[in-house]
């Protein structure tokens, strides 16, 4: 009997895992949900914005601004990584990570420096346990965070990115695709280059039928004033929907994570009970061989 009671003992664990994995997995769907509509109506609007910015500095000819220009002389390069709180998640900052470091070994091949920014306990964690020093973490970052709370942060890396300090400014998120394709991701956020400015008209463009046209503007004020307002604009919307796209792949991997946990739970419930049968079903037969083997011995 011990041993179909240590398999009973075993199901019961399973069901009871089961049940926390199956909770956690419905929590996950319902913040996917949540956080899928923060990205998905964000999404517009960046692209409108790096759009408009690069229709205006077309228009307005040879622009000069901090944003734009290139800090060759600098020696070092900023790298913001922005990692989950929460494990629980299936390969999603594991794959973060492998990226980050991919990009920390390449700004080093340059024989410059990389200064580390990191979101999230996760990337903290792992950074500290390889020794490797942080410029600055941000523990007080939600999930999700608001709009409010992200535009200090690209401020910062503005201010500093105009002041010389940094030659470049990358970052690595989690981008999210489709519910079934999540990929991690690196985008140059400063310098503001050609190719970046242009992501947002390319997509605009392919919306509306793939035709592209020039549009001709009367600027009031000057199109450099325009552009002082719009390029900071522009790095702080980027930089927020790196963070919408984030959690919503923290999300989606959690969700998937948690589904394969339940199943396997499921799966190994079922075994367990075959195995409990068979145990139970092994004893009552020796008890009705030992019940019959002392009926026979009083004959």
């Amino acid at each position: 009997m011990a041993k179909a009671r240590a398999i009973a003992g075993r199901r019961k664990a399973v069901n009871n895992i089961r049940k926390i994995t199956r909770t956690m997995q419905l929590i996950a769907t319902a913040r996917y949900q949540q956080s899928l509509g923060r990205a998905v109506g964000a999404r517009p609007y960046t692209d409108k914005i790096t759009e408009l910015v690069q229709q205006v500095s077309q228009a307005g000819g040879t622009i000069e601004h901090a944003l734009l220009k290139k800090n060759d002389s600098a020696d070092r390069e900023a790298m913001f990584l922005i990692t989950s709180n929460r494990g629980l998640c299936g390969g999603y900052n594991a794959s973060l990570i492998r990226s980050a470091m991919a990009l920390h070994r390449s700004v080093e091949s340059r024989s410059r420096q990389c200064d580390l920014f990191v979101v999230g306990k996760k990337g903290v964690n792992y950074f500290k346990f390889m020794r490797r020093p942080l410029k600055q973490s941000y523990p007080q970052l939600k999930d999700a965070p608001a709009f409010a709370a992200v535009a200090p942060i690209g401020d910062s890396f503005m201010a500093a990115y105009a002041a010389g300090e940094y030659a470049a400014i990358h970052v690595v998120y989690m981008k999210y695709i489709t519910a079934a394709r999540q990929t991690p991701e690196t985008i140059q956020l400063l310098p503001i280059s050609a190719e970046a400015v242009s992501a947002g008209g390319s997509s605009a463009e392919r919306a509306g039928g793939g035709g592209s046209r020039t549009v001709q503007y009367d600027f009031s004020p000057v199109p450099a004033e325009l552009l002082g307002e719009l390029l900071p604009l522009t790095v702080k919307v980027r930089l927020f929907q790196c963070f919408c796209d984030a959690a919503v792949s923290e999300n989606v991997g959690r969700m998937v994570a948690m589904k394969s946990a339940t199943d396997a739970a499921g799966d190994m419930s079922k075994s367990l009970s075959q195995q409990y049968n068979r145990a139970r079903q092994s004893q009552i037969t020796m008890e009705l061989l030992d019940i019959m083997g002392g009926v026979e011995a009083l004959k």
